[in-house]
């Protein structure tokens, strides 16, 4: 109990310290590497890979020492409600143990000046970096149109055109830096449609909250269009890479794609098939042609027509071996052409990723907005879809369709082991990450949308 009081009585200053502690290594980085100077662009003479490494830095410092700040505040007022005399009462514990040594209670005595001297380098390095929200990193004035794909401010001559934002381009104003606050951040011990009950009546009674109404408009628009564009991009750019190598760069036209089908050639003599369930296919596909020509011969007998001779029933089988071959030779060498081209496609994908940490984060907060934006039943609906889908009694014969494709393009054979210990164990881990979010995130955020899933679900 005793122990439980301590911690309790601690909490300012330990958050104070914390905050503290933030605040010395963002100074630290200033003087290190921005000779004291503020973090940002111009600051420095550095590449941009390497000031969004120090941005990144300075972001994850910022938010510790803000949320420090405000559990410092928070704690403070609630332990002189909950007990104005329990810092008293702590004070004299130091001055009075008899292992105190005068150095514990000359600190214990100054603490107030202490506490005002970190109090005030927290504000001075806060200061300085003021949050700002999306809309004016891309503004600086009051009002704004978006006009053929560009936006353009009525009281300026500045335009930002949309079609050239990109993940290098895109970031805060030098004096800025925007973090985008998620909806899965903001889950508390509060259910969130109280919280957003009570933000909503203070926005409501707030005298200006006409015009922060107006540029979260704004701000959402940009966003939006921001997060659609990257989507495009992540999307349509890795297909354009795969499908251009796998068309253009690797066909039989060009030389390097006709080198790759020459080499197979060269080095498969006597083996055209790339494993043994293309050689099972191909053989199929020559018994049935030459059962068909027999049918056939069978049929020209009944009905009076000459029939083929032996010799011109073993030309035509000779003739469809050696085509089912250059087919299936040609089929080889796609496999190899496959790999190449989706091994190029997911380098493009992660290259688009690294380079678009920004992007990332406002698609993040986008994708929360847009789930933790819809009606109880819509959640329900769609994680009910989801998960008969993925995880559903008849999901596994989509699960097998998938593997069989899977292994087909890349010329590997269909392992039936592999498929059903795969459908036996994938699913029932993709349904428990599903229940985990259920219980871990929706329930606390949307409690009505967990009830309303479960009377659906049943």
């Amino acid at each position: 109990m005793h122990r439980a009081e301590r911690w309790y009585l601690e909490t300012p200053d330990r958050a104070l310290d914390q905050a503290y502690d933030a605040a010395l290594k963002i100074k630290a980085v200033e003087d290190e590497h921005f000779e004291g100077k503020k973090i940002a662009p111009g600051a420095g003479n550095m590449t941009a890979n390497v000031f969004a490494y120090f941005e990144s830095d300075l972001r994850k410092y910022l938010k510790i020492a803000r949320l420090r700040l405000t559990e410092f505040k928070q704690s403070r007022t609630a332990l002189n409600v909950t007990n104005p005399n329990a810092s008293v009462r702590h004070l004299r514990t130091i001055e009075t143990s008899e292992y105190a040594s005068n150095r514990l209670v000359s600190t214990a005595r100054d603490k107030p000046a202490i506490t005002l001297e970190k109090l005030k380098f927290i504000d001075e390095i806060l200061a300085r970096y003021q949050p700002e929200d999306l809309y004016t990193t891309l503004t600086s004035t009051s009002l704004v149109t978006v006009q053929n794909g560009s936006v353009q401010s009525a009281n300026s001559p500045v335009s930002v055109n949309l079609d050239t934002i990109d993940a290098s381009s895109y970031s805060p104003r030098s004096d800025t830096i925007a973090d985008f606050e998620t909806v899965s951040d903001k889950t508390g011990l509060l259910p969130r449609s109280i919280l957003g009950t009570l933000s909503r009546l203070k926005r409501d009674l707030d005298p200006n909250s006409e015009a922060e109404v107006v540029q979260n408009f704004r701000s959402s628009k940009v966003k939006t269009v921001l997060a659609l564009r990257f989507i495009l991009i992540l999307i349509l750019v890795p297909l354009l890479v795969q499908q251009g190598a796998r068309n253009i760069l690797l066909s039989d036209r060009f030389v390097f794609g006709n080198a790759i089908t020459e080499r197979f050639k060269l080095e498969r003599q006597g083996d055209i098939f790339i494993n043994a369930e293309m050689a099972e296919e191909a053989i199929t596909e020559l018994q049935r042609f030459e059962e068909r020509l027999k049918f056939e011969n069978l049929v020209s007998e009944t009905i009076g027509r000459a029939p083929m001779i032996g010799e011109q029933i073993e030309i035509r089988v000779k003739e469809k071996a050696g085509e089912i071959a250059e087919s299936f030779t040609s089929q080889s060498a796609d496999v190899i052409k496959n790999w190449i081209a989706d091994i190029l496609a997911t380098i493009t994908f992660a290259i688009v990723l690294i380079r678009s940490k920004r992007q990332i984060e406002v698609l993040k907060s986008f994708l929360d907005e847009i789930v933790y934006g819809l009606s109880d039943s819509a959640k329900a609906f769609i994680i009910i879809l989801f998960t008969d889908v993925f995880v559903g009694f008849h999901s596994p014969h989509g699960w097998e369709v998938l593997l069989e494709g899977v292994a087909k393009h890349f010329g590997l054979p269909p392992s039936r082991d592999f498929i059903f210990l795969f459908i036996a164990t994938f699913p029932v881990i993709l349904d428990t990450i599903f229940k985990y979010w259920i219980f871990r995130y929706l329930n606390r955020i949307s409690p009505s949308a967990v009830a309303t899933y479960k009377n659906m679900n049943e």
